[in-house]
């Protein structure tokens, strides 16, 4: 654990321990944290610029250094327990118990063993989470998910047939499996791809065809799992953006493809926003769509698919 992932718990527990130490020694605080006193000097300087809301130095927490010693004074109410409320705690129960549920969650005990306190600790405030079922639903293909669980478990390598919908095409290719992810009620294998020679995120319903190797799965060492603090699918230097109106009876291109924004007109009618790697595979959605759906942007783009029409037309007419 390192950054601020670190620091968190460190900078929480500095509050109370200062408050029952006044003019702690540096040298002694630093010994307790089993940190360098340069460290704690950072804790400090960051706590320090921590408070309530406002931000005015009334509002921050106050910390006098004399000497060789600390003194925390003012704690701006972080020295209090924290207290649920029914709702925060039911909440808090619901999300954990779902999380729970999640397949290929990397570490379900701890999860578990999380709930419990945190059950515990809300008593009462819990109890009607009791009445409420959690049942994660996924649209994934039923034959495939069982393979990937079984890969995982046993960690060995996949072969996959997979369709890519951002260029329109399928390939083969042997994957590492890492974990199971989920986003938007829909799985996602995240895997290390030899094909690519990178981390991937396979949508499990785009999976034409699995089986396990037999070989090991063997992700390069070190390899750290991508960060979906920013959404699941970030957007490539290359990628073309493209905008979409879409008519009532279109609106299943906007769960189906992952679109950047989904802007609701009314009576059905949509405008989403998607990024796509090649545009071939736009042009040929925009001509099945007909009239339920049109590129609005890049105008180029439009342009093709307008010449696009024309010429099915001709050839239409011709025939």
């Amino acid at each position: 654990m390192s950054g601020s992932l670190a620091e968190l718990p460190r900078l929480l527990a500095l509050v109370p321990y200062l408050l029952a130490r006044p003019g702690v020694p540096f040298a002694t605080a630093a010994a307790d944290f089993g940190v360098t006193e340069e460290r704690l000097r950072k804790d400090l300087n960051l706590l320090w610029l921590c408070g309530l809301p406002g931000h005015y130095p009334g509002d921050l927490i106050e910390i006098e250094f004399e000497g060789d010693t600390i003194t925390l004074s003012d704690a701006q109410g972080v020295d209090r327990p924290l207290r649920l409320t029914v709702d925060e705690a039911l909440a808090l129960v619901v999300a954990l118990r779902t999380l729970a549920e999640t397949p290929g969650l990397a570490e379900p005990d701890a999860v578990l063993r999380a709930l419990a306190k945190v059950e515990a600790a809300a008593g009462s405030a819990a109890a009607p989470a009791e009445r409420v079922e959690v049942a994660l639903v996924v649209r994934d293909d039923e034959e495939v998910l069982p393979v990937v669980r079984e890969a995982l478990e046993s960690k060995r390598a996949l072969h996959l047939r997979y369709w890519t919908a951002g260029r329109d095409e399928t390939t083969e290719r042997d994957v590492d499996p890492v974990r199971l992810v989920t986003a938007d009620g829909q799985l996602y294998l995240e895997a290390w791809c030899r094909l690519a020679e990178g981390v991937r995120m396979f949508h499990l319903g785009r999976v034409q065809e699995v089986r396990i190797l037999d070989e090991p799965s063997a992700p390069p060492e070190g390899l750290p799992s991508r960060d979906l603090s920013q959404g699941l699918f970030q957007p490539g230097e290359l990628d073309t953006e493209v905008t979409l109106a879409l008519e009532p009876g279109a609106a299943w291109v906007s769960d189906y493809y992952p679109c950047d924004s989904v802007e609701e007109l009314g009576d059905g009618r949509q405008v989403v926003k998607l990024r796509a790697q090649g545009t071939a595979w736009v042009r040929r959605l925009a001509l099945s769509l007909g009239a339920r759906g049109r590129v609005l942007a890049p105008a180029e783009l439009a342009e093709q698919v307008r010449a696009d029409a024309q010429r099915a037309l001709r050839a239409y007419d011709e025939g």
